[in-house]
C-alpha cells in the first residue's frame, strides 16, 4: 500500500479586500488544504461532472434578469448531463427560472449553476468545494426530446418526484406544467475544491465520467465516522514521522482513487490522502480496497 500524502492546512490567507472572490473558501479562517504535486486525483472535468451528478446543494441564478426577484431562482429538484455536455435541470413549473425560460431563445437567457459540496460528516472547514457552470438557458422543447431527457434524469434519480415525470411534464396544471425541464448550454466552467482552483473546458464535461463512488460516498463516510472510529484512528500509524499523539481522524472524501482523512488536534488540522492500490469501479472493489487500507 502506498504511503499517504500529508497535506497541511495553510496559514490564514483570507484577503482583507472585501471584493476578493478568487477562492470558494474565502470565508474560512484557514482555508482548505491543497494537494502536493504528484498526487493521483480526478481531472477537473471529472470532479465537476461528479458534483453535477451528486446530491450536493445546487442553486440556479439568472444574472441577466431585469426583475430583481428573478435573479435567484431557487434549487432545481434534479440535474444531469447529456451526451452532448448540456446540463438538464428539473425545476418547478411555477419557479422563476421556468417562467423566464418559457420565452427564451437560444442565447437570450444567461444563467449560472452553483454547486456547493459539503462534507457529510462533521469536520473543520466542512465545505469541500464549489463549482460554477455558466451558459444559456432554454426549455427542453418537443415531446421526444423531453421524454429522452426525462428518461436520463430518471436513470440518475429513480425515486421521489421523478416517478411519472414524463406524464407530469405534459400535463399542465392551471395552464402551467407541474415540472419543467430546462437545458443549460454550458459556456464556462470553474471549480474550487480540495484539489485546487481551475477553469474547465466545457467540451471536456461531456466526455468526463462521474466518479463511480459518488452514489456510495455519503453512506460510507458516515458509517466510518460513526461506527469505526477505532479503525480510523489506526490510520494515524501510517503518517510516518508525524507526531500522532492526541490526533482525531475523520473520513472526509472518497473517490475511486482513494480516501481522504482529516486529522485534528485541538486547533491544528491537516489532511492525508490514502491511495488505493488500484482504482475501484464498484462496491466490491471498494470493499477490497478498504480492507487493504485498514490492514495497514
Amino acid at each position: 500500500m502506498s504511503r499517504p500524502h500529508g497535506i497541511p492546512l495553510p496559514s490564514a490567507h483570507r484577503s482583507s479586500d472585501p471584493n476578493e472572490t478568487g477562492s470558494a473558501f474565502g470565508d474560512d479562517k484557514q482555508g482548505q488544504p491543497r494537494p502536493r504535486e504528484g498526487v493521483r486525483q480526478l481531472t477537473g472535468a471529472e470532479r465537476v461532472r461528479t458534483l453535477v451528478e451528486s446530491n450536493a446543494s445546487v442553486s440556479l441564478t439568472l444574472p441577466g434578469a431585469y426583475d430583481r426577484e428573478e435573479l435567484g431562482t431557487g434549487m432545481p429538484a434534479a440535474r444531469t448531463v447529456t451526451p452532448d455536455g448540456d446540463v438538464i435541470l428539473l425545476v418547478s413549473g411555477e419557479s422563476a427560472a421556468a417562467r423566464a425560460a418559457a420565452h427564451a431563445q437560444d442565447d437570450d437567457l444567461t444563467a449560472v449553476i452553483e454547486i456547493t459540496d459539503v462534507a457529510p460528516v462533521s469536520v473543520p472547514h466542512r465545505i469541500r468545494g464549489r463549482a460554477w457552470l455558466a451558459g444559456w438557458l432554454t426549455p427542453v422543447r418537443g415531446a421526444a426530446d423531453r421524454a429522452a431527457c426525462a428518461a436520463l434524469l430518471a436513470e440518475r434519480h429513480p425515486v421521489g418526484e421523478l416517478l411519472g415525470l414524463t406524464e407530469s411534464l405534459d400535463a399542465p396544471s392551471a395552464g402551467r406544467p407541474a415540472w419543467m425541464l430546462l437545458r443549460l448550454e454550458v459556456g464556462e466552467i470553474s471549480v474550487d475544491d480540495l484539489w485546487g482552483a481551475e477553469h474547465v473546458d466545457p467540451e471536456l464535461l461531456a466526455a468526463a465520467e462521474p466518479d463511480p463512488m459518488v452514489a456510495h460516498e455519503t453512506e460510507l463516510l458516515q458509517h466510518l465516522a460513526s461506527s469505526h472510529g477505532d479503525r480510523m484512528g489506526d490510520l494515524c500509524g501510517l503518517l510516518g514521522t508525524r507526531e500522532t499523539a492526541g490526533l482525531t481522524a475523520v473520513p472526509l472524501a472518497l473517490d475511486r482513487l482513494g480516501l481522504r482523512v482529516r486529522f485534528t488536534r485541538g486547533a491544528t488540522a491537516f489532511d492525508a490522502r490514502f491511495d488505493f492500490p488500484e482504482p475501484v469501479t464498484d462496491v466490491c472493489g471498494l470493499r477490497r480496497a478498504m480492507s487493504t487500507l485498514f490492514a495497514g
